[in-house]
């Protein structure tokens, strides 16, 4: 038995991860969610905005990252929705085009009722990273002045009294590296006082703690953060429930739940083989 399990094709390895991956999705195993205090301090922070705030969305994250992000950043853009708050959707990457661009066809597809330049903009990508930032704590227009379409910022009615950074009411950034959260709370978030929410990729959530709750308000700390900000979502808002693409982040949970725990027996039978072998007597 010692020998077949130091001698197992690797192969094998790789098919039990894809099982424990696949199975808790083709069966579609959710387990319940309990949000946690940091997750639910976001959500409250876009709950108490009146209709018609400004929200700056900010998705600086690439396809790299959206396995892990896009969940959030749905599930934040059909909470601006349903609370019929503006929502101005940007990206700092240049590679994150079509983060901006997804929520803004999950917009035209789910609320149609809602109006593209006057409840919702998407500005795209503009060149400058962390310069890019600074510019729009003083001057919108410096950074952007058209959006995606060529529209000027001027001749749309969410962004006609939005100057700078200053006349926001909210700003929600999901990074996944630099320019992101980072820049956000140095630049934008501490000088102005601006009320900040973050979503983070799993291995930049422990560097952010500190920046809560002041200026960060809440975080959502990678596929976790997401599965419980649609818990909470779900629940306030009924309908949006109903869809099945408003469960993404919970779907993921399990799937990477039997990974991790795939990974862990693997280490433990690998360290308790190699001990058995280093006792065994030699031939």
């Amino acid at each position: 038995m010692l020998h077949f399990l130091q001698t197992l094709d690797r192969r094998w390895i790789f098919l039990l991860m894809a099982l424990a991956v696949l199975i808790p999705l083709l069966v579609e195993v959710r387990f319940p969610e309990i949000p946690t205090a940091i997750v639910r301090d976001a959500f409250d922070e876009i709950e108490k905005l009146p209709r018609g705030s400004t929200v700056l969305m900010a998705f600086d994250f690439d396809p790299g990252s959206e396995g892990e992000l896009q969940p959030m950043a749905n599930a934040l853009t059909r909470h601006v929705a349903e609370k019929e708050l503006v929502a101005i959707y940007l990206t700092t990457w240049e590679t994150g085009l079509r983060s901006p661009q997804k929520a803004v066809e999950l917009l035209r597809q789910e609320y149609p009722h809602l109006q593209y330049g006057k409840d919702y903009v998407n500005l795209g990508f503009r060149a400058g990273r962390d310069t890019l930032i600074k510019l729009m704590k003083e001057n919108l227009r410096q950074a952007y002045d058209k959006d995606v379409n060529g529209t000027p910022l001027d001749d749309m009615p969410a962004t006609r009294p939005v100057k700078s950074a200053k006349n926001v009411d909210l700003i929600v950034c999901i990074g996944a590296g630099t320019p992101g959260a980072k820049e956000w709370v140095q630049y934008v978030a501490t000088p102005l006082n601006k009320p900040l929410v973050v979503g983070t990729t799993g291995v930049q959530t422990p560097m952010f703690y500190p920046y809560v709750p002041r200026p960060m308000r809440g975080m959502l700390g990678a596929i976790k953060g997401a599965s419980e900000y649609e818990e909470l979502l779900n629940t306030a808002y009924p309908k949006v429930a109903e869809r099945p693409s408003a469960h993404d982040g919970r779907k993921r949970m399990a799937p990477q739940m039997f990974a991790h725990l795939l990974m862990v027996l693997l280490i433990v039978l690998g360290n308790v083989i190699t001990w058995i072998s280093r006792k065994a007597p030699a031939a």
